[in-house]
Parts: C-alpha cells; sequence; structure tokens
C-alpha cells in the first residue's frame, strides 16, 4: 500500500494506491484510517481495484461495515473506477445516494475525486 499526500489549495488529499486489493475488511480500513492519522489528512482517495470484489455485493455487508468506519472517524472518501459494469438495481441506488451526501463518493476519475474532495 502507497500513501500519496495531494496538498492543493491548504487541503491534503490522501490517495492510496497498490498493486493488489487491500480493502477487503472493515479491520483493513482501521488501519488505513490508522496510517492516515500520521499524515494529519481526513480527506481519501482510493481505487476500485483495490478494493474487495465483496465490497460492490451488497449482500455481503461489507460495504456497510466500512464505509460506517470512515464516517465514523470523520473521513471523506472518494472510490474512483467504472462502477457501469454493476447491474444491481441496489447498488446503483447506494452509489446514488452516497454522492448525494457528499461523505462518500463514487467517480469516474482522479480529477472528479480531487475536485469533490476539495468541497468543503
Amino acid at each position: 500500500m502507497n500513501i500519496a499526500i495531494h496538498n492543493i489549495n491548504d487541503t491534503k488529499i490522501a490517495e492510496i494506491t497498490s498493486e493488489v486489493v487491500f480493502l477487503k475488511t472493515a479491520d483493513d480500513v482501521m488501519e488505513v484510517i490508522g496510517n492516515l492519522y500520521f499524515h494529519d489528512v481526513d480527506k481519501i482517495l482510493v481505487h476500485q481495484n483495490n478494493i474487495t470484489p465483496d465490497f460492490f455485493d451488497l449482500k455481503t455487508g461489507i460495504a456497510g461495515e466500512m464505509l460506517q468506519k470512515f464516517s465514523n472517524y470523520r473521513f471523506r472518501l472518494a472510490i474512483v473506477g467504472d462502477f457501469t459494469a454493476y447491474s444491481s438495481k441496489s447498488l446503483k441506488d447506494f452509489i446514488f445516494e452516497s454522492n448525494k451526501n457528499g461523505r462518500i463518493n463514487f467517480v469516474g476519475s482522479k480529477d472528479q475525486a480531487i475536485t469533490l474532495l476539495l468541497k468543503p
């Protein structure tokens, strides 16, 4: 797991990348949160390919568990990926509602993620 800190307009955004899936459980989220406290960051950008595919099957409950951790610790999160491949109506509704709220966003590009995370 690599953490790059983008400092834009006095706002720090952590972009976390890896060549493997590193977000599989709520415990993995807690590890990320612990690493980011050291960097004094509360805005996070992660890529879809670094999240377990089970996250996108809402029946597993993994998405709720993981996102609740980010929310509890007051992190804003942008997940970058192509979500059009998912046909589940419940997942599409989940993504729509998350994006409407603004704390958790599902976006198609890194630029979109940064733009959203820069908003107050």
